[in-house]
């Protein structure tokens, strides 16, 4: 009798050593990976997964097996063109031998699997229990991006970024290759794109927008057409597919350094050392369509990928509507606004690619005005642009910020290296589902899979790319390999744990996250408490409340003991195995006020996107700071947030601080005004304190709060703050003309 494994009862077997999880294992045979010597194939056609596979085999230090036929010990990869794309069939054979059989995709994943079992089975002398596995994915786009235009990286890392992926049956490469900051592929016709554009005289340095800071530290390099033939040849090998993205009409400033003529303005300008959006655009005349057409007539001939990225984001119309060019498209082609302007330029590029037989594919903004007619979209503002295009029945790859941008911290952020913002844990990344709840099943089809995205502002070193995607990419490539049959995090997280010695062996500077301590606070009756926890629960927490870092010799956190705090406190916690700190150390700034544990509520609520804990956030004794935790922070678009605290009964009140936040990059501005009111009924308040916004700028601080000091003590069991949002983002500002976010983390009243 054979019996099915799904993956929730797997013990013992392949599951606790493979990432992504197979989908179906029936038993048993006892095998021996190890003893694996040769390699078989039922057709020449497979001698380049052969010869991958052999490759990584060398490089995590395994002999590589001998091709030739064998009565024993060996791999048997056999053709069947009845499979689907990517399936394969594990089968084990007599003689200590297995046999695969799929076609091409199918054979090399299943040359992943066994060569993820054989380096599992020589580090722990794991026997497998196999009769007959069949795997396959439950999403055809399964991919990872890499922005090279804020940083420049070579063919060789390049090369590396693919092989992790093709380990872990990632099949899509996502390459940003243009963009304000740099432009990274060799145009022909247009040298000066790289010999100007590819130039970048500084950056800016860490986060100085205003007044902007540079580091004084050049940024150049480009790709040649040889270099990305070879490196589109060196993916294809690992089954994967490069979908290059050049950016228009937006993102454009380094093109444009080189060819000013393209822009509304034809002045000259430099290649952009800031971060964010430049309002530098390319203009929609017809001059400058002819230009991209030209540049994508050689991307083509370069990338033979079903879709070409277009990018279509981030586009500010400030240009487009003092351009007497644009301004004239507008009414020859009678068009409502510039977002249709923006539809109009992205349909005549999807026109073109398709007379190609290509398809275009851009963010969610493309969606804005009307969306092309061959056009895919990609997901990246949340589930709704994604949700939108699948319902008009257009492909979709989804790459939400909240689950798939891996430029977003992981860790404590005390110890993680800068980030640009969020917070994507692994847990997170984990729990993502690529179909929108939303939507019914024939439009669930339209979604192609997932990626997710590395923006490289404040990533520069290979070191650094390879920690903010390890291993938050084992996650995301189980989530889209596994799909409705993902075993689930408690599973994975053991896998995980055995996979690192694997990620030693390739070198690959990770991050140990998953090993950091992670607070959970309680609010009982004004009483604060505090729960300690790490992904594993082999080893031990250690904590001091006295701002020492801990050690063994610390006090111990014991889970049935929530830790008690009565007062302004910086605890600090570490996660041990075998007496030594595995993850970063945890730093917890607790402030403990009148209004902790209270009754708040704002009108109007905040933003979904920036609602994690809900409102009572706001008032749980744990403050943000910068640079910025989404999970920490609440957020409000173009609203003037008010809020009340009932303290439940009246008492004497000297301040109220409010901590916020400044991150103009990131549109995230302080208010215009804040005025805070104290009544002892909802009926009496009396003005407290008001703020105007250069009052405002004066006071804030970066992780400090703005506080307000009443002129003397004021009886009241209510608080009122109203906090008055800009119209809209100043000029000279990113996002300038566009709705500015408020956040607010705390608001402490004493």
């Amino acid at each position: 009798m054979v019996v099915l494994l799904t993956l929730a009862c797997f013990q013992n077997i392949i599951a606790q050593n493979t990432i992504p999880a197979p989908t179906e294992i029936s038993g048993s045979i006892n095998l021996n990976p190890t003893s694996l010597t040769n390699i078989v194939t039922s057709s020449k056609s497979l001698e380049s997964e052969v010869k991958v596979f052999n490759s990584f085999l060398k490089q995590l230090g395994h002999p590589e097996l001998i091709i030739k036929e064998s009565k024993s010990n060996f791999i048997l990869c056999e053709l069947d063109k009845n499979v689907k794309d990517a399936e394969y069939y594990i089968e084990a054979l007599p003689n200590s031998s297995i046999k695969i059989r799929g076609k091409a995709s199918g054979i090399f994943y299943g040359l992943m699997t066994v060569l993820q079992l054989i380096h599992a089975s020589h580090t722990n002398t794991i026997n497998e229990n196999i009769s007959l596995m069949n795997d396959k994915p439950a999403f055809e786009w399964r991919g990872m991006h890499l922005d090279v235009c804020r940083h420049f990286f070579s063919v060789e890392f390049i090369k590396k970024y693919l092989d992790l992926m093709a380990i872990h049956k990632m099949n899509t490469f996502h390459w940003h290759l243009t963009d304000d900051q740099g432009w990274r592929i060799e145009i022909k016709k247009y040298p000066l794109l790289t010999q100007i554009g590819s130039k970048r005289k500084e950056s800016i340095l860490e986060k100085n927008f205003d007044p902007y800071i540079g580091d004084g530290k050049s940024v150049e390099g480009f790709y040649t057409q040889e270099q990305i033939k070879e490196i589109v040849s060196y993916a294809a090998k690992r089954h994967i597919t490069v979908v290059p993205e050049i950016e228009m009409p937006g993102h454009a400033q380094a093109a444009l350094s080189a060819y000013p003529q393209y822009s509304c303005k034809g002045e000259p300008m430099e290649v952009w050392p800031m971060w964010g959006v430049s309002e530098n655009v390319f203009c929609t005349k017809d001059s400058t369509i002819t230009f991209i057409k030209n540049i994508l007539d050689e991307v083509l001939k370069l990338f033979p990928s079903k879709y070409i990225h277009i990018g279509g984001d981030e586009v500010p119309k400030t240009r487009w509507k003092e351009c007497a060019n644009c301004q004239a498209n507008k009414r020859k082609f009678d068009l409502s606004n510039e977002h249709e302007l923006q539809s109009y330029f992205i349909k005549k590029i999807d026109t073109y690619l398709t007379s190609k037989g290509r398809n275009c594919i851009g963010w969610d903004e493309i969606l804005e005005g009307g969306l092309a007619p061959n056009a895919a979209v990609m997901s990246w503002r949340g589930e709704e642009g994604g949700i939108e295009a699948a319902k008009q029945k257009h492909h979709v790859v989804m790459t939400p910020g909240t689950h798939c941008y891996f430029d977003h911290y992981q860790g404590n952020r005390q110890t993680e290296p800068l980030a640009i913002g969020g917070y994507t844990p692994i847990e997170k990344v984990y729990s993502f589902n690529p179909i929108p709840e939303k939507l019914n099943h024939e439009d669930g089809k339209y979604i192609l899979g997932a990626q997710a995205n590395l923006w490289t502002e404040y990533i520069s070193t290979t070191e650094h790319v390879e920690y903010m995607i390890m291993p938050r990419m084992c996650a995301l490539a189980e989530v889209l390999w596994t799909g409705n049959t993902k075993p689930g995090f408690d599973d994975f997280k053991k896998r995980l744990k055995n996979h690192f010695s694997l990620l030693d062996k390739l070198n690959v500077y990770y991050a140990r996250s998953i090993y950091d301590v992670k607070p959970f606070s309680k609010i009982n009756n004004g009483t604060f408490s505090l729960d300690l926890k790490s992904a594993y629960d082999s080893g031990k927490i250690y904590y001091a409340l006295d701002g020492l870092q801990p050690d063994t010799s610390s006090a111990l956190y014991e889970p049935s003991s929530p830790i008690l705090i009565d007062e302004n406190t910086v605890l600090k916690a570490q996660y041990f195995e075998n007496n030594e700190p595995m993850g970063q150390e945890l730093t917890l700034d607790i402030l403990i006020h009148k209004a902790i544990g209270k009754e708040i509520n704002s009108v109007p609520s905040p933003s979904i996107h920036y609602n994690q804990g809900g409102i009572t956030k706001a008032v749980d004794g744990l403050f943000g700071k910068s640079p910025r935790f989404n999970d920490d922070w609440l957020g409000w678009s173009g609203e003037s947030p008010s809020f009340i605290i009932d303290l439940g009964s009246d008492m004497l009140l000297n301040s109220v601080s409010i901590y916020t936040l400044l991150e103009e990059a990131n549109w995230i501005h302080l208010p215009e005004e804040i005025e805070i009111k104290v009544g002892t009924t909802l009926d009496n308040f009396i003005n407290a304190k008001t703020m105007t916004r250069m009052e405002i700028i004066s006071a804030y601080k970066n992780n400090l709060p703005i506080d307000f000091r009443f002129d003397s003590m004021i009886l009241g069991r209510f608080v009122k703050i109203n906090c008055k949002a800009l119209e809209k983002i100043p000029e000279g500002k990113p996002g300038a003309g566009e709705k500015p976010w408020i956040f607010i983390s705390e608001i402490a009243i004493d």
